[in-house]
C-alpha cells in the first residue's frame, strides 16, 4: 500500500464507468479467463459503445443473461467453478435485493469466485428513484461469510482495486458510483483491502467515511471545522468488510469522538460496523455520531436534492461532529 492524497483536489475527467471498462478490457486482454456477464444492463450502466468494444473484442468472454440478475448471479457462480472469473454487473439495487440466495448459496456458500458489481449505490441512483435505489445492499452483503465489500473512492483507486479483484480468489461486492468522482489520490497510488487511507490528519474527532458520494461531503465538512478550531482525522473506510479494526480502535484512543459518514441505511451498515468493533474490542467510551440513511426508502430526484433529503451533506456531517465532541468533553 501507498496511496498520496492529491493537494488539489478536482472532479475527474474520466466517469468511473468509462474507468471501469477500461481496466476491464485490459484484464481481459491479459486473461482470458476474466468474463463480463451482464444481466440486459450493459447499454445503460456501462454504455452501448462500450458493450459493443467488449463483445467485438472478447466475444468468448462476454455474456449477456437478460434481465434475470439472480440467474446471472447463479451462471457466474458456476462459470468461477470451472476456471472463469466473471465480473457480474447491474444496478446495485438489483445483484443484491433479487439475487441474494443465488449469492448466499450459489456464491458465498459454495466458495465461489465471482466480482459482483453493483452501480448506482444510494442516493447515487438519483431519477431512477426508489426502487432502483438500494440503501440495504451493504447490510445484505455484510451478513454473507466469505464476503468482501468495497466501494472505491475515486477513479485512481477503482483502477488500482480492479487489478487485485481480478487476482485474488473469492467473493467480492464492488459498489460502484457511474459518474465522474472528486479525485482524491495521486495517480500510481496503491490500496491495500481492508486496510483504511488516513485522508486527512486530527486530533478532535475522527470521521469514518467510503465511497464517491460522501468523501467530498467529508472534506468539506472538515474545512469548515477547521476554521472552527475543531480538527477532524478522515478515515477512507474503501473496504467495508473486512473492516479495518485497528484503524478504528487507534481512531477511538487517540481522537476521542467518531462520526460515521456513508451513503446507505444506517443500519447494518459502515456505522453499524465501527459501532461492533468499538462494543466488542474497545476499553473506553467514545461517543458515535451516524451520518447515514434513517431506515426510509428511497425517491427520485438529483443528487443535490437527495443528499439534503437524507441528510449526508457536509452541514450534516459539521453538525454530528461537534455533537460528538461535546459529548466527549
Amino acid at each position: 500500500m501507498s496511496y498520496k492524497i492529491l493537494a488539489n483536489k478536482t472532479t475527474a475527467d474520466e466517469t468511473m464507468t468509462s474507468v471501469y471498462v477500461k481496466c476491464l478490457k485490459a484484464l481481459m486482454a491479459e486473461n482470458p479467463a476474466i468474463t463480463q456477464i451482464e444481466s440486459d444492463l450493459g447499454n445503460s450502466l456501462l454504455g452501448a459503445a462500450a458493450i459493443k468494444e467488449i463483445k467485438a473484442e472478447f466475444p468468448k468472454q462476454f455474456v449477456d443473461c437478460g434481465i434475470q440478475e439472480a440467474n446471472m448471479i447463479g451462471v457466474a457462480c458456476g462459470m468461477s467453478l470451472v476456471g472463469r472469473i466473471p465480473f457480474a454487473h447491474s444496478f446495485a439495487a438489483f445483484v443484491s435485493r433479487r439475487a441474494t440466495d443465488q449469492a448466499f448459496i450459489s456464491g458465498a456458500y459454495a466458495g465461489s469466485n465471482v466480482r459482483i458489481v453493483g452501480t448506482d449505490p444510494g442516493v447515487s441512483a438519483q431519477l431512477n428513484g426508489g426502487t432502483h435505489m438500494p440503501f440495504e445492499d451493504v447490510a445484505i452483503f455484510r451478513a454473507f461469510p466469505n464476503m468482501t465489500i468495497v466501494e472505491p473512492s475515486d477513479p485512481v483507486m477503482l483502477e488500482d482495486l480492479m487489478g487485485k479483484l481480478s487476482a485474488n480468489y473469492g467473493m467480492y461486492y464492488l459498489r460502484l458510483f457511474r459518474k465522474n468522482a472528486l479525485k482524491i489520490y495521486e495517480e500510481g497510488s496503491t490500496f491495500e483491502i481492508g486496510k483504511a487511507n488516513v485522508l486527512r490528519e486530527g486530533s478532535d474527532l475522527t470521521i469514518i467515511t467510503a465511497g464517491a458520494v460522501m468523501i467530498p461531503e467529508v472534506l468539506k465538512a472538515a474545512d469548515e471545522l477547521a476554521a472552527e478550531g475543531i480538527e477532524a482525522r478522515i478515515l477512507d473506510m474503501f473496504t467495508i468488510k473486512p473492516i479495518d479494526e485497528e484503524a478504528i480502535l487507534a481512531a477511538a484512543a487517540e481522537t476521542g469522538a467518531i462520526v460515521t459518514a456513508e451513503n446507505h441505511n444506517v443500519i447494518n451498515g459502515i456505522g453499524s460496523a465501527v459501532t461492533d468493533v468499538l462494543m466488542t474490542k474497545g476499553d473506553r467510551f467514545v461517543p458515535v455520531e451516524m451520518i447515514g440513511v434513517r431506515d426510509r426508502f428511497g425517491q427520485v430526484g438529483p443528487l443535490a436534492y437527495l443528499k439534503e433529503a437524507y441528510n449526508l451533506t457536509a452541514a450534516d456531517i459539521k453538525e454530528a461532529a461537534k455533537k460528538a465532541v461535546a459529548r466527549k468533553r
